[in-house]
């Protein structure tokens, strides 16, 4: 049974460019972290809208003094309900979904709006680009440059002086946050998918299904970037087997998903086609293999 959620609302006395959607269990360090550099480093104002689950580490309290508006489950809610929650208080057409873990580097903002603009429509999804400092499996990523593994080692000054100066290039897929996505898009699909709280498996649901709806424009910004702490609250949680759910409900693998549909971590090539027939009949069919022995299994 999911806590109940309550609602408060500070709307801003300004039209916010982004309503700026960031859920966050206990994690107040990184919160003020991620909340300040969003302050200090956007070139336009945005409206920021927080979930705050639990907050008995002061989370709650915190937030009230600041005057944002907030939504608040007494327990951990996951990421599902904790982006809904504060969606339906935002009064910007542009949502940006947000990790509580980040430092935006200056002028993601205004990187991120120019895609939009290029786009000239709404039926996209647009990405920033995460730095990390430890290495990953992911090409959509920049990493490793380590600018610190923790708040207390974070070497600020140093970021700002060589975020922009690390090569990289744009990217295909888009799933990562910070996902900017129009508000009547995300209505439009529901918002993220509850049956995978708490969360393991709703970013790929919520690209699939912005995939059925029609959108086509995935791309990862690289100039929009911000520094990605992975300060691992999900270890806390006990997390539902969001890979299984995936290729039951779509009936194709995550992997498969992201291979051959969003072309995940590829260099930005235009809009997104239709799977090449090549290969894709042949990862279908083992998909389809795992799906049907996925039912069978304890």
């Amino acid at each position: 049974m999911i806590s109940k959620i309550s609602y408060h609302s500070t709307p801003p006395e300004y039209s916010p460019v982004f309503s700026i959607l960031i859920p966050s269990w206990n994690n107040l360090e990184y919160l003020k972290c991620c909340i300040e550099s969003i302050r200090k480093n956007s070139r336009y104002q945005h409206e920021l809208i927080i979930h705050v689950n639990e907050g008995r580490d002061g989370t709650l309290d915190w937030i009230k003094q600041q005057r944002i508006s907030y939504t608040h489950s007494e327990e951990n809610v996951g990421v599902c309900y904790g982006f809904n929650a504060p969606a339906s208080l935002a009064t910007a057409k542009y949502l940006v979904l947000s990790d509580d873990d980040y430092y935006f580097a200056p002028d993601w903002d205004y990187y991120l709006l120019e895609e939009i603009k290029r786009a000239g429509h709404i039926f996209f999804c647009i990405s920033g680009t995460m730095i990390e400092h430890s290495p990953t499996q992911y090409k959509s990523m920049i990493a490793p440059y380590n600018f610190g593994k923790n708040i207390k080692e974070f070497e600020e000054s140093r970021f700002l002086k060589e975020h922009n100066t690390i090569p990289f290039t744009d990217w295909n897929g888009s799933n990562w946050y910070p996902l900017v996505l129009h508000h009547q898009i995300w209505s439009l699909i529901g918002g993220l998918s509850t049956e995978f709280t708490p969360g393991m498996g709703s970013d790929p649901d919520m690209m699939m299904k912005l995939w059925q709806c029609g959108v086509r424009y995935y791309k990862g910004v690289s100039q929009a970037r911000v520094y990605h702490f992975v300060s691992r609250t999900t270890a806390r949680v006990k997390r539902n087997n969001g890979n299984k759910q995936f290729l039951r409900k779509w009936g194709l693998s995550k992997s498969t998903f992201f291979d051959m549909y969003l072309r995940m971590g590829q260099k930005f090539d235009g809009y997104t086609p239709e799977p090449d027939p090549r290969g894709f009949q042949i990862k279908l069919l083992r998909d389809h293999l795992k799906r049907a022995f996925s039912f069978i299994q304890k």
